[in-house]
């Protein structure tokens, strides 16, 4: 069985405009509108399942520049994005220690859930000043632009991607399913 832990940061600037408790509850939505444990391979499809894990996934609401930096550092796009995903497990990974690094030699460390506190699957990072001119120019609220963007940068880090229109409207898909949940809760 796997339990979920959902760490939310906000930069300062962004502290008051969204609520961690809603926030965690678009990850905890998007995780557990399927089984999001057999998407993130071997470690927890090899278990005992009457084994209890708990697994994480981080989320940090920032700015322009913070995006810009890491799409510039990670992918290589000198430019602001509106959301980033780092998985930190891929689906071929063995229950073990793991460790990604950038060309800066930084490693996160990934423990096996077997070993205690919580396996991070991956950190999803929102920019909330292109959230909101994004949701401007979509004639929505910051709310709905910003549950879209953390439910894209979770499904990423479940192995979801829209490289093919095969693969797009698999996960549009699935996005809308996720958000119509949200929208159907208590407004942030």
């Amino acid at each position: 069985m796997t339990k979920w832990q959902v760490d939310v940061e906000t930069h300062d600037a962004f502290e008051n405009l969204l609520s961690h408790e809603w926030l965690r509850g678009v990850v905890l939505l998007t995780l557990t509108s399927e089984d999001a444990s057999k998407s993130i391979g071997p470690p927890l499809q090899q278990s005992n399942p009457d084994e209890e894990y708990t697994m994480g996934v981080g989320l940090v609401i920032a700015d322009d520049e913070t995006l810009r930096t890491l799409n510039r550092e990670y992918a290589g796009d000198d430019e602001i994005t509106d959301v980033l995903s780092f998985p930190f497990l891929a689906e071929n990974d063995e229950p073990q220690y793991h460790a990604l690094s950038s060309e800066e030699e930084f490693s996160f460390i990934i423990p096996d859930p077997k070993d205690g506190p919580p396996i991070s699957i991956g950190e999803v990072i929102v920019s909330y000043p292109q959230a909101l001119r994004q949701s401007r120019e979509a004639n929505h609220t910051v709310q709905r632009e910003v549950a879209l963007l953390v439910t894209h940068g979770v499904l990423h880090l479940l192995g979801y991607d829209h490289g093919t229109p095969q693969e797009k409207a698999i996960m549009w898909k699935r996005q809308d399913a996720v958000l119509d949940d949200v929208f159907r809760q208590e407004d942030p």
